[in-house]
């Protein structure tokens, strides 16, 4: 074999080595959920494969992946990078796509035609509160804080990209809380402070509360059993009111010239008055008397009452009294399954012959 042909047999093995890694797992449902469809080579009808106008969510692996909402790719296309898009609908392409193809890596794609970037899960924790002192972040799941040095030490938290669910107890146990993206300057809002000690996203590992369980197709159902339930708390919420409050007016300076002018007019009148050290005391206290007459005229002659105004005022109220959802694991089959309900289960769940919760 000459040395041209063992080089042509190498490149097309690489080729055919990156066309194997690159995969693409389509899901019903955003965040992952629901029926899933996974493919490793182009699709140009969705129809055949009974998965068209079905996708919401999507995981990209190992290459970019042009997905198109007409067959034979056309319509209207989008170039996905290497990533987990929870939602489609963020590029107009929910529900909506019936071709899609992975790009090899030499082929240039111009910038306007790829998705935006998915955004990690990710979730940073702080040792004190308003996001200072030592930090640590996690993109994955961890189930006991001890190993990365931290435990017990978490007093506030940044959370990207996806909700974080942090328990006080290694493996995701005690008592839990679900973080919404965003900023939290202090964990003892919801009870948390200086005592998480495990977390992970809820990205992929646990179906949405609330989402569709009802039966299809008249399929067959079976009752698992129920191994453990979890009642997992929400972030705090807000609780805002109305108060009447005194508003102090502004006190107008004494008006100096009428107090001069009363002062003068009250000591003539009381020199008026009595004789000898009577007139004295008369003169006096007639200018004290006229310095306080006229000081008060010149402030419109009365004293200005005190008004109220409405103000709002707000504080934070942990959501302790309802749970959020309860987080559930079961057993269907020898395999072990995690589901979040809304409302506390019995000692069994409905599922399918795939294991998927059913009402």
């Amino acid at each position: 074999m000459n040395a041209r042909l063992k080089y042509a047999l190498a490149v097309a093995a690489v080729a055919l080595a990156t066309q194997a890694n690159a995969q693409a797992v389509f899901y019903e449902q955003d965040n992952f959920q629901g029926r899933s469809f996974t493919t490793d080579r182009p699709i140009d009808n969705f129809r055949r494969n009974g998965f068209n106008d079905q996708a919401a969510s999507v995981e990209v692996l190992g290459e970019r992946w042009e997905v198109c909402e007409d067959r034979r790719f056309r319509g209207r296309c989008v170039v996905l990078r290497p990533g987990r898009y929870p939602s489609l609908a963020a590029m107009g392409l929910d529900k909506r796509i019936s071709s899609v193809r992975a790009v090899p890596r030499n082929v240039r794609i111009d910038e306007w035609r790829y998705a935006p970037v998915p955004v990690v899960a990710q979730v940073t924790f702080y040792e004190r509160e308003d996001f200072r002192g030592r930090s640590f972040t996690t993109d994955r799941p961890v189930l006991n804080f001890e190993r990365h040095g931290f435990n017990d030490r978490a007093w506030s938290a940044e959370v990207l990209g996806e909700r974080w669910e942090v328990c006080e107890d290694p493996r995701l146990s005690g008592r839990c809380a679900v973080l919404q993206p965003g900023r939290y300057p202090s964990l003892a809002e919801i009870g948390l402070n200086d005592g998480v000690s495990s977390a992970r996203d809820m990205s992929g590992n646990a179906p949405t509360p609330g989402a569709d369980y009802r039966r299809r197709d008249n399929e067959r159902l079976y009752q698992a059993q129920v191994t453990s339930v979890r009642a997992v708390v929400g972030t705090p919420e807000q609780r805002c009111w109305i108060e009447r409050e005194q508003v102090a007016q502004e006190q107008r300076s004494s008006n100096v010239p009428g107090a001069i002018a009363g002062a003068i007019i009250g000591g003539i009148l009381g020199h008026q008055v009595g004789g000898g050290s009577g007139k004295d005391l008369a003169t006096v206290g007639g200018a004290v008397a006229g310095a306080a007459v006229g000081a008060q005229v010149g402030r419109g002659g009365s004293a200005q009452p005190a008004s109220t105004q409405d103000v709002q005022r707000c504080e934070n109220v942990p959501s302790q009294a309802k749970p959020q959802f309860w987080d559930v694991s079961y057993n269907f089959r020898g395999q072990e399954y995690r589901v979040q309900l809304t409302a506390p289960p019995g000692p069994t769940v409905t599922v399918n012959a795939q294991g998927e919760p059913r009402n």
